[in-house]
């Protein structure tokens, strides 16, 4: 399924009054995951500014031990600290990476923003090693808007 064909059922999902917002963020996760086939980790973190740590929401894929994250440690640290996209086509060429699985070859994360607040970011592992284009990042930026209209 292309990006195109999915945006539509991203917004479908964020309008489903039947759901929660997790239920709405897991059902997300399960639709890229399902979809994409090079997205092999799907998930939300979010911010807790007060004490500097992002903590894990919804997602779907391989159990994590990384449930709370400081910021500035690892991708999604850093992004929480820059506010900017992170693409990493290899891990392992990567020195500020926390390890999930030996599996992970390459990641993406992409800043959440609420009204111009960073509250937190999707993250996407991959077992592929650069597969993540600006297609990727255009897209994830799409669905992070649509989910920022839940808060």
């Amino acid at each position: 399924m292309t990006f195109q064909e999915l945006q539509p059922k991203v917004t479908q999902i964020t309008l489903n009054t039947s759901l929660s917002r997790d239920e709405k963020l897991l059902t997300i996760c399960q639709l890229l995951s399902d979809s994409i086939s090079y997205y092999n980790w799907v998930g939300f973190y979010f911010a807790n500014h007060e004490t500097q740590t992002l903590h894990l929401g919804p997602y779907v894929g391989a159990e994590t031990d990384h449930t709370v994250i400081p910021f500035g440690k690892g991708i999604c640290g850093q992004v929480a600290v820059s506010n900017n996209n992170f693409v990493v086509p290899d891990v392992a060429a990567q020195d500020n990476y926390i390890a999930c699985s030996f599996t992970v070859k390459s990641e993406i994360v992409v800043p959440l923003f609420v009204n111009g607040e960073n509250i937190g970011q999707i993250d996407i592992d991959s077992h592929v090693i650069d597969p993540f284009t600006e297609e990727d990042e255009r897209f994830l930026e799409f669905v992070n808007l649509e989910i920022a209209k839940l808060y």
